[in-house]
């Protein structure tokens, strides 16, 4: 059983055209606060992103941001949340940060941002680069588009089996947490 201790979220940085969008952010947040998990975001308090922050932040809970230097500005941080905000000089330091940071990584909702941070890591679990779970919070099926995709990539021959099930996707909070604890990493070669 893994210990998770602080979650990387990545999200959007708006709040979506659905309720149940911010309703979910909402949620997460207060399981976090629940389980004592630290959140690891993006930093500032826009959208999604804010959402989960302010509701772990409103119960006493952890948040450490990490944030570009281009991005620390007024209209992007708009109040503080965070216990630690790690600003950095680029985005890939951003991300080395939180990865580093976080016991696990989760991608509800977003853009093309939170496609590409949730589908790093999940190459960097692939390539063996960390024994982390990777996990999509599938709100109202957001990531059915992007499953059927990877299935299609298993199916031409260009994703193995065991890597596409090695991504957790869950729409309840409560079964994700346990599918994160639940976690072991056995993975065939990618080569």
């Amino acid at each position: 059983m893994n210990t998770i201790t602080s979650i990387a979220v990545f999200c959007g940085s708006s709040e979506g055209a659905k309720s149940i969008y911010r309703e979910t952010a909402r949620e997460l947040g207060l399981a976090m606060y629940k389980r004592q998990t630290t959140l690891i975001y993006g930093g500032g308090n826009r959208g999604l992103m804010g959402i989960v922050a302010e509701s772990l932040h409103s119960q006493g809970g952890r948040v450490i941001g990490v944030i570009p230097e281009a991005l620390h500005r007024s209209d992007i941080c708009r109040h503080s949340v965070e216990e630690q905000l790690i600003v950095v000089q680029t985005m890939h330091e951003r991300k080395a940060t939180m990865y580093k940071l976080a016991d696990a990584f989760v991608a509800l909702p977003g853009g093309i941002g939170t496609f590409e941070e949730i589908l790093e890591v999940y190459t960097w679990l692939q390539l063996g680069y960390h024994a982390k779970p990777v996990a999509l919070l599938n709100t109202a099926g957001f990531y059915d588009c992007l499953l059927t995709f990877l299935q299609h990539s298993v199916q031409e021959g260009f994703l193995k089996p065991d890597h596409l099930k090695a991504l957790i996707v869950e729409s309840d909070i409560e079964k994700l947490f346990e599918r994160l604890s639940l976690f072991e990493s056995r993975l065939s070669d990618k080569l």
